[in-house]
C-alpha cells in the first residue's frame, strides 16, 4: 500500500511520533493506522503524545558563536531535574550548533542534527527522558565582534539565562561586562529608537494622568512629563542605564571610554512570559519517578 504524505500527519498528530518513525511504522503495518501505532508503541515511540500538553517552562538557554555571528536557543523541560540531565544538555548544545546556519525556529526544527531533524530528535527523547519538550525560541546577532555570557551555567555555554552582545570591534573583556549587564539588568531596547513606541506612549500617558493628579498647571506639567520620560529612558534603554560595573557612567559613557560602540543584544531567559504550574519540591521528585 502506498504511504502518503497526509497518512504519515495523521499518525504524527495522533502519536506525537517523529516523522521518519511515523513513516517506517506505517511501512511496516502496510498502511494500518492501529497497527502503526501499536507499533509505534512497542518501539516507545508514541509516549510523546500523552507528555506533549503538559508545560514545559524549565530547561536551559545556550548560545553558539560562529566569528562574528552567535546564536541563543531556549530548549525547555518540565523540570530542572532534566535540565540537569546531561543526554537533555547535550541535545541542546547540538541544537545551538544547528542554529547558526539557520534563521528562525521553524527552520531550526528542520535542520540536521546527526541526520535527524531537531524535531525529531526533541520527539525521540522526550520517550526516552520522559518529559514533555519544544524547542521554544531561537535568536540570532552578528557585529563587528560578538561575545556571549551564560548565567547560572549548568555546563559550558548553557544555563538559566543567555547573552549575546554585539560591538563595533572585539573587546572580549568590556563586551563580557555588558553581557553580565543586560542579564542583570534585562533592559527593555538598546536605545530609545528601537524601543516600541506603544510602550512609550503608554508609560506617557501615564506619567500625564500621574502628573495632572497633582492639580499643578499645564506648562508645569509639561516639564514634569519631560523629566519623568526621561528618567524612564534611563531605566529601560541600555545605552542609557547606569553600568553596573561604573554606576558613575551610562553603558553608552562607559563604551565610548572603551573607544567602541555597542550595536546590538540578545537576552534569553527560560520561562519567560510561560504560565508555570506551582508544585513543591515532593511533587515534583513525585511527577520525575512516576514518568
Amino acid at each position: 500500500m502506498a504511504i502518503t504524505a497526509a497518512m504519515v500527519k495523521d499518525l504524527r498528530d495522533t502519536t506525537g511520533a517523529g516523522m521518519m518513525d511515523a513513516k517506517k511504522a506505517l511501512t511496516e503495518t502496510d498502511g494500518d493506522m492501529e497497527a502503526a501505532i501499536d507499533w509505534l508503541r512497542t518501539k516507545g515511540l508514541a509516549k510523546a503524545a500523552k507528555k506533549s500538553g503538559r508545560t514545559a517552562a524549565e530547561g536551559l538557554v545556550a548560545v553558539a558563536v560562529d566569528g562574528t555571528t552567535a546564536v541563543a536557543v531556549e530548549v525547555n523541560s518540565e523540570t530542572d531535574f532534566v535540565a540537569k540531565n546531561s543526554e537533555f544538555q547535550q541535545m541542546v548544545s547540538d541544537i545551538a550548533t544547528a542554529a547558526l546556519s539557520v534563521d528562525d525556529v521553524d527552520a531550526l526544527k528542520s535542520a540536521k542534527v546527526g541526520g535527524k531533524s531537531v524535531e525529531d530528535l526533541v520527539t525521540g527523547k522526550i520517550a526516552t527522558i520522559g518529559e514533555n519538550m519544544s524547542v521554544r525560541r531561537m535568536a540570532k546577532l552578528s557585529g563587528g565582534s560578538v561575545v556571549s555570557y551564560v548565567h547560572n551555567a549548568a555546563a559550558p555555554g548553557m544555563g538559566k539565562i543567555g547573552v549575546l552582545v554585539a560591538l563595533s570591534k572585539a573587546d572580549d573583556a568590556f563586551g563580557k561586562q555588558v553581557a553580565m549587564h543586560v542579564a542583570a539588568t534585562n533592559p527593555a531596547a538598546l536605545n530609545e529608537a528601537e524601543l516600541d513606541s506603544s510602550v512609550i506612549d503608554k508609560e506617557r500617558q501615564v506619567q500625564i494622568d500621574i502628573a495632572r493628579e497633582s492639580g499643578k498647571p499645564e506648562q508645569v506639567i509639561e516639564k514634569m512629563i519631560e523629566g519623568r520620560m526621561k528618567k524612564y529612558m534611563a531605566e529601560v534603554t541600555l545605552l542609557n542605564q547606569q553600568f553596573v560595573i561604573n554606576p558613575d557612567v551610562t553603558v553608552e559613557q562607559a563604551a565610548k571610554e572603551a573607544g567602541l560602540e555597542i550595536t546590538g543584544y540578545i537576552r534569553l531567559e527560560v520561562g519567560e512570559g510561560i504560565e508555570k504550574t506551582v508544585e513543591d519540591f515532593a511533587a515534583e521528585v513525585a511527577k520525575v519517578s512516576q514518568s
